[in-house]
């Protein structure tokens, strides 16, 4: 299978580590970074919403990227997010991320504006031009209040080769099938739910942008791995004993559980910027008896 670009199967969408002043603490940046690399992940998502870009200031991005690139020295996939409820935004962002050699962007569909799907396309058509990047659009309607149908989609990457792939974080199954069907064939799909990674590839989604690989990098490549294979049992094997851990690092607002849990293996500090907030230490417990028990079967 040939596709526009690809960024492999597993791509992480990276925490931004933070110090008890909640300022980024860009040792624990360099650390994860060749920490996920070694485990499983492809690519390494930067400033997303698990990245808590929303809270980042321009400097700060910058400095991740350039951290993050130093780190991984080639060896990994670096995705930027460059997306914005603002057109005139996003295209700057994508321009910026082009003079900064990144390998791709991830481009949400815009949030609060809740734009028609010719909005959409007048959207996503003014950051292809700006750009010669390959973009990865971050369809979230959950996030964003709107829901870019599959043929909004296939008419965008239809006309624009540059729009490689999509990051479906929506449970709707027939969408994924439509896609398929309505898409090019060298246009990529993502799963943007660790759970419903497998559902999505029985239906020919590339892999998944995930949360969860922090934790379970390597196993989530196992179970990629197998499922391509033709090994469906393990591969369905390995999706039953990571579900309980998908479903509880959602427990609460992401990357809420996630950095719980990677500060549980002392990885990194659970630290998150406001309005989030850590867990409680009930919170806790019932998230670390679920990844321990996890990660002991």
């Amino acid at each position: 299978m040939s596709y526009r670009y690809d960024a492999g199967e597993v791509i992480t969408a990276m925490v931004t580590p933070f110090n008890e002043k909640r300022e980024i603490d860009y040792n624990k940046v360099e650390e994860l970074s060749q920490y996920l690399m070694t485990h499983g992940s492809d690519a390494i998502l930067v400033a997303g919403t698990t990245g808590e870009g929303p809270t980042l200031t321009h400097e700060e991005e910058f400095e991740m990227l350039s951290t993050v690139k130093r780190a991984v020295a080639n060896k990994c996939k670096v995705i930027m997010n460059a997306g914005s409820n603002s057109t005139e935004t996003a295209i700057n962002s994508a321009k910026w991320a082009q003079k900064e050699e990144v390998d791709a962007i991830l481009s949400v569909v815009p949030y609060y504006n809740k734009p028609s799907q010719e909005g959409m396309i007048e959207h996503f058509s003014a950051i292809a031009e700006s750009t010669d990047l390959p973009i990865i659009i971050y369809n979230i309607p959950g996030r964003t209040g709107v829901n870019m149908q599959p043929t909004t989609v296939a008419k965008l990457a239809e006309k624009y080769t540059n729009i490689v792939g999509i990051k479906q974080s929506f449970g709707d199954m027939d969408a994924v099938t439509e896609m398929k069907l309505c898409c090019p064939e060298d246009f990529t799909i993502y799963s943007g739910d660790d759970s419903l990674t497998l559902p999505m590839m029985a239906l020919g989604a590339r892999g998944v942008v995930s949360v969860a690989s922090h934790i379970f990098g390597s196993e989530m490549k196992s179970m990629i791995r197998n499922y391509k294979s033709g090994e469906f049992l393990a591969a369905l094997n390995m999706h039953k004993k990571l579900y309980p851990a998908f479903r509880k690092l959602f427990m609460a607002p992401n990357p809420v559980p996630v950095k719980a849990a990677l500060a549980h293996l002392n990885i990194i500090e659970d630290y998150v910027r406001r309005p989030l907030v850590e867990l409680t230490s009930e919170q806790k417990k019932e998230l670390f008896k679920v990844i321990d028990k996890v990660k002991k079967n």
